[in-house]
């Protein structure tokens, strides 16, 4: 009797105790969110520290993605407020997601690349999601008065206890598979961090934040005058180029629109 209910308990735990990664793998996908209307910026006037790209003018857009992970969703980045004037969305995130049937309480996580209020504008309509960011920029939100840049208000919900955060000091493995990696690529702001979706068919992708603004920054390792720090900045583009380069992923610069048609066309989703 012994020997049968070992070999019973061994056989169970068999099925049951295997790393995440040998399970049966669940379906993940990736989805642009409009989260912003376009604008037009003089990359040679505030995006650069050495002077660079002078008269250049690029458009920028605001880029947000829903992550599907079997039944759990995530959000990165929320993108402008609907409040927000000129560059505010046309569309709010809860109203793209009714577009794919999905209600707002069904978003589990929201990663956040950092502390601006482009990418956190409409973060306080997500009252009941995790929030994950970057301890540096949480730090700052929190600090007494909140550190210059950090749109404090739209964590409101989130300081006071009533929402679970998590304040990130290293890359996080969100779903504990591998799949969604939440990468420590600090420099734009103390705290800023960028996302690695591990996707079956369509491959690896790299969502960068702020780690670089457009094309000609990221190729050349160029910093904005404004960067947090600007050696971080350096060291996080070359981590982030590795990774790309290792994993085969295509990087997504987020305010990038020459980057938007490397996903599939609202509504679809790269799978």
């Amino acid at each position: 009797m012994l020997r049968k209910l070992t070999v019973t308990a061994v056989l169970t735990c068999a099925a049951a105790c295997l790393p995440a990664a040998a399970q049966t793998p669940v379906e993940v996908t990736l989805t642009r969110l409009d989260c912003g209307t376009q604008v037009v910026n003089d990359v040679g006037v505030r995006f650069t520290d050495t002077y660079s790209h002078q008269g250049l003018k690029l458009p920028f857009t605001f880029s947000c993605y829903l992550i599907k992970h079997g039944d759990d969703y995530m959000l990165w980045d929320t993108g402008h407020s609907m409040s927000a004037g000129a560059p505010a969305p046309k569309v709010s995130i809860i109203d793209q997601l009714a577009q794919l049937k999905l209600k707002p309480e069904q978003i589990k996580f929201i990663g956040i690349s950092h502390f601006h209020a482009d990418h956190t504008g409409q973060l306080p309509t997500f009252p009941g999601a995790t929030v994950m960011i970057g301890k540096g920029d949480w730090d700052g939100i929190t600090a007494t008065p909140p550190m210059p840049g950090a749109n404090a208000a739209a964590f409101a919900h989130w300081r006071t206890g009533g929402g679970k955060l998590e304040a990130l000091s290293g890359d996080k493995d969100v779903f504990g598979d591998g799949t969604v990696m939440i990468l420590r690529t600090p420099g734009h702001t103390p705290g800023h961090f960028s996302a690695l979706v591990r996707l079956k068919e369509a491959g690896n992708f790299l969502m960068l934040g702020d780690l670089a603004h457009f094309h000609e920054n990221y190729e050349s390792n160029g910093v904005p005058g404004f960067n947090f720090h600007r050696g971080d900045t350096v060291a996080s583009l070359e981590r982030i180029k590795k990774i790309a380069a290792n994993l085969k992923a295509t990087v997504i610069i987020q305010h990038d629109p020459r980057d938007i048609n490397k996903l599939p066309a609202f509504p679809a989703a790269a799978k």
